[in-house]
Parts: C-alpha cells; structure tokens; sequence
C-alpha cells in the first residue's frame, strides 16, 4: 500500500513506519521511502512530505536478468569514462558484451591529487583535470541527480548509482545529489565492476582517429596504432574540442547547438536558507534555488546551484580561466554558489562553422584569463558594483572561494554586451523572488562558460551518427544531454541499441 504522510522539521523517519503500524494495527514486514521532497511553500508550517510503501507481508524479491549475446562478441570501443561512457559500459557488460574503454584522463584516484595540485600551484595538466579523467566532468561538482528530461532510463540511472554505492536517500529524494566526495568511490566501484567482468579501461588514451570501410566503421587509432571495432560509442564530454576536430575533418556531419555563458555567483549560505525557509531554516538541510529571470532583452538564469559549496578552476586548456560549481555530500561550506548564466544565440558565434562556438567559448575563456593577470587567477566583481557599472575594491561579508587566486576586473571585460546587460536587468528581478539575491555583497566570478556542448553530432534514429554506420554520438559532449542523469541515461540508451543488434 501506497500512503502519503507529512512530518515536520524536527520530525524522525522513524516516526513514519510507526504511522503505518497504526494504520494496520500490526507490525510491518516491508517498509520503503519512495519519495520524500521539502514543502516550503508557507514558511510558517515548513513539512516534509514524503510517499513510503508498506505492506504486513514481505516482499518477493525478483533479480533482475539482461538477456546475453551467444557466439562472437562484439569488439565495442566506448570513447569516455564520464556518466554516459560509464553507464554504457555497465550495461553492456550485463549483456554479456565487454567493451575497452579508453579515457583520455586518468584513474579518478590519480585524477583528483592531479586536480588538488591544480587548485594549489595554479600548474594545468591538461589531460587530467576537472574536465577530463575517469568520472567526467561531472566528478568534480555537487553530483546532483535531478533532470528534466523524462525517460525510463531516469529510474535505471538512479538504480546503478545505488548499485555501487551511492547513498540510499538519492532513491527517494526530490532533490537527489552524491556529492563530489561519495560520487568519486561511485566511480572507483563502477570500473572494479567492469575490470572484474573482462571489460578492458585504457587510461592516458585518446581518439586520435577513426577509418571506415564502404561508411561502416573499421577501426579506430588509439596509443599509436589501429585497433578493430565493429561499434564506438562517442562519449567524449562538452570539453574534447580536439576530438570534435577530428571528427569533423573525418566527415562527421556537426552543427552548432546553443548553451549559456555568464559567471559564477556566490552568497553566504546562511542568508540562502534565511530567505528559503526563515528563521528555523537551521532544522532543514542547506537551501538551494533555481532562478529564471526575463527582464532583459535575454532570458537569464541560475545553473548548476551548489548548497554550502566552492567555485572551481575548471580549465582544460592552457591560458583560459573557467568556473564551476562544486560540493561534497554534506554541503557544508560557508558559501552558496550558482551560475549566473544567459543563453547565447548561433548569430552570436558569427559564421557557420560547426565548431563556431568553440572558439566563442575559448574568446571569453582568455579574455577572463587576461583579467585575472594570469596563472589562472580569476577575475571578481562584487555585485553592488557590477550593477553600478564600477571595479570593486574590497570584498564585503562574502569571500571567494575559487582556489587559484582571484583579481578585482569588471565582468564587462570578460562577458560581451549582450550577456553583461541581461545579468544586469536579472539581478534585481531575481531578488524580487529570493530575497539578497542581489546582495551588494555577493561575489560574481568569470567566467562561466561550458555549461554544455557547443556542438552537437548528428545522428539518427538509431542512434548511429548521420553517414557512418557503428558509430555512436552519445551524451552531453555530442549534444545529447545536459547533466550527469540525461548523459548517464543517454549511455544506457545507446548500449541498449548496441546489444539489440547483436541480439536479434
């Protein structure tokens, strides 16, 4: 049985299951949390309310079984080790299928000292850092879990990360996050699980070519040398502009797709959850939001919040700065952050090169790194002086939290005109709906810039890029996705379409 109850703030979970056992007047013998969100809508009478299932009976237990391929395996490269390459890899080893993926970063163990030494010192390695290494991007961030596309591949995305390791609560929760802390172990015990099941993982290893035979694929080149596939499922993330290159030159039919830039925007915590949930909001878990604001001449709006969290050094590339968002599980920082980002039109690229809007990025991404005066050092601009169209000088109640250092530069400089004014006219619109949103005191930093693809590969119905039969465009990097969930279901939904194949 199904049942909707409310508890509220200093409410136990364990006071649910004794609801249940008053409602049938017997002890129960299941229990289970399905969904449990935060009602805040009146800020005097905050509940939560949460949809559990329980039954005096136990449950049958039924496994879950993939049906297996019989005879030759197929030789399936999956290009990525991020959410979608990963989740790919899963399932495709549960139908009996063991593909090699090469990941172009290192071991998420070895990854992350790599991206300490980059918060410390300011020295880049290019092939293993925030964007690039075992996890994807998405490693170092708040791990959220929430999507808004609608798939049943959603459920199964949530299931695997439970499968190894994720805490149980991203099964029922509203708002689901892992955290950048637990996600990493999610990841060590997802390529254990691949390892152990005669999956091959080639770290340090880049695409560097594809060769086809009468448009099917052949083989990809790969440490120096050709190597046999019948599948490659592209998983490459937002960031391997020299693969999209790569491609291109080999006939991948590519278009531009639209994304956002603007800067990161961090408050203090606590003033958050004050305008969240008023003066008991010490009794709820950290309070986030998510903003849209169309005061401008574009729409602007938050990306990416991360509750009691720091802004990142998130380049993959020598002499640009970008920004991230990051938190771990407990979301314990003094600070909120956010991306304060407006939407860039094609026209805004100028010209109809494919990878336009690469080289539109890589333009903010140097300006920024120029404002900052090097070593990646990032520009900072309060937001009372932003909106008064001045250079700040001192920081009031709200301190930075980016580690490679920051300088005093106005967004202007970084951010063209039409981003710069819509971030403007959003400030205080935005602040009609959360209250200190715009703080004269909060912190803006640039530049964001890759809050998705700037490109997207094209591919059909079956999910094979347009002209080149065995390839897979698949996840956030080829266009696909937006986010660890969409991306991670993308995987799954590519290597459904592979087993099928070798299955009928």
């Amino acid at each position: 049985m199904k049942l909707q109850l409310t508890l509220p703030p200093e409410g136990s979970e364990e006071e649910l299951k004794k609801l249940c056992e008053k409602k049938f007047r017997r002890p129960l013998r299941y229990f289970k949390i399905l969904k449990k969100s935060l009602d805040a809508r009146k800020k005097t009478d905050i509940r939560w309310v949460y949809t559990v299932e329980c039954d005096v009976r136990a449950p049958v237990e039924r496994p879950r079984t993939y049906p297996q391929v019989i005879g030759r395996a197929p030789k399936v490269v999956i290009a990525g080790a991020g959410p979608a390459g990963l989740f790919c890899a899963v399932r495709l080893v549960k139908h009996g299928i063991a593909p090699l993926v090469i990941e172009r970063g290192k071991p998420v163990e070895e990854r992350a000292r790599d991206v300490e030494t980059f918060f410390r010192t300011g020295v880049l390695d290019p092939q293993s850092n925030v964007q690039f290494g075992e996890g994807g991007a998405g490693t170092f961030s708040d791990g959220k879990l929430n999507t808004q596309t609608n798939t049943p591949f959603n459920r199964a995305v949530i299931e695997t990360f439970l499968e190894f390791g994720a805490p149980e609560e991203i099964g029922y929760l509203a708002k689901p996050h892992i955290g950048s802390d637990k996600l990493r172990t999610v990841v060590a015990n997802m390529r254990d699980f691949l390892l152990a099941n005669g999956a091959e993982i080639m770290y340090s290893t880049l695409l560097e070519d594809v060769k086809f035979r009468g448009g099917a694929l052949d083989s990809v080149k790969i440490g120096g040398g050709w190597r046999e596939a019948d599948d490659l499922v592209l998983a490459v993330g937002h960031s391997a502009r020299d693969t999209f290159e790569m491609l291109l030159s080999r006939g991948f039919s590519m278009e531009q797709k639209e994304f956002a830039v603007g800067a990161r925007i961090e408050h203090l915590q606590e003033r958050i959850g004050k305008s969240q949930y008023g003066q008991q909001y010490s009794l709820f878990p950290p309070a986030d939001y998510k903003l849209v604001s169309h005061a401008g001449e574009r729409a602007a709006f938050t990306f990416c919040m991360c509750p009691g969290g720091v802004v990142i050094p998130s380049a993959s590339e020598e002499g640009g700065v970008v920004t991230n968002g990051m938190s771990n599980f407990a979301r314990e920082g003094r600070n909120a952050n956010s991306a304060l980002v407006v939407q860039v039109k094609r026209e805004d690229f100028g010209g109809e090169h494919p990878l336009a809007g690469v080289e539109y990025q890589r333009k903010l991404e140097r300006a920024a790194y120029l404002a900052g005066g090097g070593k990646f050092c990032a520009p900072v601009q309060l937001v009372g002086d932003f909106l008064a169209g001045r250079e700040s000088s001192r920081f009031g109640e709200v301190l930075p939290t980016y580690a490679c250092g920051t300088a005093f530069a106005a967004m202007d400089g970084c951010l063209p005109p039409e981003i710069v004014n819509a971030m403007r006219a959003a400030l205080p619109d935005m602040d009609g709906r959360l209250k200190g949103f715009a703080s004269p005191d909060a912190v803006l930093t640039g530049v964001e810039s890759r809050t998705s693809s700037p490109v997207r590969i094209l591919r059909g119905e079956d999910l094979q890029a347009v002209g080149k039969t065995g390839v897979y465009p698949c996840g956030e990097g080829c266009g696909y996705a937006g986010g660890i969930t969409s991306s991670a279901a993308d995987g799954l939904r590519v290597a459904e379409r592979i087993a099928f194949k070798y299955l009928s």
